[in-house]
């Protein structure tokens, strides 16, 4: 196993819309794999781009965890318990464009680093709260430091959020073979939809999107949303339909969301 660290791990003293948008977290893995160093590279599917490199795709996708953002806070129970006009750490706009939609009485701040970092923040006082994925603190044996996972009708997760995606040179045979029996069908179905309701809408590091789809009995359910940063404007869409359609679901949400909200949503910076 090859370990690389790419730009999103080294950079840590600026917000990651500062630093460029979507493969700040895949661009040196990929390098590595086109160059032939590696031949599987395991991301996030969230970090990844909707467009990849030429010669390079998507060869399986695992079994998604749980896909809801953690609320983690040293001495509040739950989201709803914060004061007014409490600090909360973040480097996510999704989440500062949510949070302060439902709480405009808070004050966000550019938050960065691992778990324990956050954590040493929290206890310095620099914030009241943060919030992390589930999945990862799952995935990190970390579970116990959730203090609420917060529900989906709350807060609707970052696209393709909870799911591993393997990415293989796409003329390596061999290697597709070998990882097809772990990819997990409806998993990848959910995560085709949601990144083609991101590549319609163009999104980036630097706009607020979220969107969540599941699969269940031939039946695809998709949840789509586009905000402003400073919360105040908000669109939310649904579709369903069957799966065959996934691809046409995501489009045609991002398209009813472009006609609700303008396409100036995607860029407005307040």
């Amino acid at each position: 196993m090859t370990v690389i660290k790419t730009t999103g791990d080294q950079v840590l003293d600026r917000p990651l819309a500062d630093i460029g948008g979507k493969g700040l977290f895949t661009k040196e893995i990929e390098d590595a794999l086109l160059a032939g160093e590696i031949d599987v590279a395991v991301h996030s599917m969230k970090d990844m781009q909707t467009e990849l490199p030429d010669g390079l795709g998507i060869g399986a996708v695992l079994p998604r965890e749980d896909v809801r953002d953690a609320f983690i806070s040293l001495r509040h129970t739950k989201l709803a318990d914060l004061p007014h006009g409490a600090v909360v750490g973040t480097s996510s706009l999704r989440r500062q464009a949510q949070l302060l939609h439902v709480r405009p009485d808070l004050k966000v701040v550019g938050f960065r680093g691992n778990v324990q970092t956050r954590l040493k923040k929290l206890q310095e006082g620099v914030a009241e709260a943060t919030f992390l994925a589930v999945a990862g603190l799952k995935r990190l044996g970390l579970a116990e430091r959730i203090t609420e996972a917060i529900d989906l009708s709350e807060m609707l997760p970052a696209v393709a959020q909870g799911a591993i995606g393997l990415e293989i040179r796409s003329d390596d045979a061999r290697t597709a073979a070998l990882i097809a029996p772990l990819n997990d069908p409806s998993t990848a179905l959910a995560v085709t939809v949601e990144r083609a309701f991101l590549a319609r809408l163009e999104g980036s590091c630097r706009t607020p999107i979220a969107g969540h789809a599941t699969v269940h009995n031939g039946k695809v359910r998709f949840r789509g949303q586009v905000l402003s940063p400073d919360g105040k404007s908000c669109h939310d869409v649904a579709r369903e339909g069957a799966s065959q359609e996934a691809i046409t679901l995501g489009v045609s949400a991002a398209d009813e969301l472009l006609s609700k909200a303008g396409p100036d949503i995607l860029t407005r910076t307040a």
